[in-house]
């Protein structure tokens, strides 16, 4: 029997690409089962049903970076989670155990090679996070979003695959259709702003400041900005005053529509969006997050600028003119952006997704 089980949360960055890889194993063998374990109580334990897959809970907590007190009740919360996944896996017995990252893969993934069942991980960033590198050593395989990181693994493990994204997000066709849906215009170069699911309050922040520099552009520029919730009131304001041209939302779903219309993205630089946008073929600004633990973020966008998809600006240090400086001699340059679109192309992985999977399958089949 095809049994398998998914393991990675805490953060969207761990859960979606474990979405992905379950929705690919399903299209490629639809009698699979498939279980997530994952936090109770967390992202995950509401994410994971929604999307229709059977989901697991388990006492779960991240080690703390020093050593304090706090350690004891985080380890006793561990070996809870390391007792209840060996008490699911060994009613479950899955061919394959797969990680995505997020200190709850860990418990989980320790508990599958303790019982002899094989395991593979999943990378989403350049610099490989604490829990895969730790489990990397029990590992069949490492599938890896970036050629960088390598040798945080042992050798004979390692697929650069690229991250497991929706097969829509690289096929979805630029159409005017969605140029009227959003009431732009497909004559002008379109600036897509992206800080998260949640938006980033430092990309709005210098974004709208950047507004007045960008405004003698207005026959050129249209801007799209996924605001997030918080920022999303005071971020069109600030628009509605400017005679860009703009369509501003705290969340786009589907956001396929929007990558779609865009030339030139200005976001952070987590793995999956990173992912998505090369597989896209888009230039990108990127200012990632300075706060992101083993600058993990930093790592992704220096890894794409230096193919020349992409520039790295830091947020620290940032300002509106510089800002805005770069967003113009982009588009006013079409061949660099052109160059940019090109490079960020050959880096896109579209079908990591379909490409992980088949190797998980036939893995299983050969065991």
């Amino acid at each position: 029997m095809s049994r398998v089980v998914i393991s990675g949360g805490g953060t969207g960055g761990h859960i979606y690409p474990a979405i992905e890889i379950a929705q690919a194993l399903l299209e490629l063998e639809p009698a699979a089962e498939i279980y997530f374990i994952g936090g109770a109580n967390r992202l995950e334990s509401t994410i994971v049903p929604n999307h229709g897959f059977r989901f697991l809970p388990i006492s779960v907590a991240g080690l703390p970076r020093k050593l304090t007190w706090k350690w004891f009740p985080v380890i006793g919360k561990v070996c809870g989670g390391v007792a209840q996944s060996l008490q699911f896996i060994r009613k479950l017995k899955p061919r394959v155990v797969i990680g995505t990252g997020g200190y709850v893969s860990g418990p989980v993934l320790f508990a599958a090679a303790r019982l002899g069942i094989p395991t593979v991980i999943q990378e989403q960033n350049a610099c490989p996070g604490l829990t895969n590198r730790l489990l990397s050593r029990w590992a069949k395989a490492a599938y890896l979003a970036f050629d960088t990181s390598p040798t945080c693994f042992p050798s004979d493990i390692v697929k650069v695959t690229g991250n497991p994204i929706r097969p829509a997000i690289a096929s979805f066709a630029r159409s005017s259709a969605i140029y009227e849906k959003l009431r732009l215009d497909p004559s002008l170069k379109t600036i897509f702003i992206m800080g998260g699911s949640q938006g980033a309050h430092a990309i709005n922040q210098v974004v709208t400041d950047a507004l007045p520099h960008l405004a003698p552009y207005h026959q050129q520029l249209q801007l799209i900005h996924q605001t997030g919730k918080t920022d999303y009131k005071r971020v069109r304001e600030k628009y509605d005053r400017s005679p860009l041209k703009h369509f501003i939302q705290p969340y786009f779903d589907p956001i396929e529509e929007v990558y779609s219309m865009a030339d030139l993205m200005v976001c952070r630089a987590g793995g999956m969006t990173v992912s998505e946008i090369t597989a896209c073929g888009l230039p990108a600004i990127f200012i990632p997050l300075p706060s992101m633990a083993g600058n993990n973020q930093e790592l992704n966008a220096q890894a794409i600028a230096k193919t020349g998809a992409g520039i790295v600006l830091n947020q620290r240090t940032l300002t509106s003119t510089l800002l805005a400086n770069q967003i113009s001699n982009i588009t006013g340059n079409p061949a660099k952006q052109q160059q940019m679109a090109e490079a960020s192309q050959q880096l896109g992985k579209p079908r990591a997704s379909e490409e992980i999977a088949n190797s998980i399958l036939s893995f299983m089949r050969k065991n």
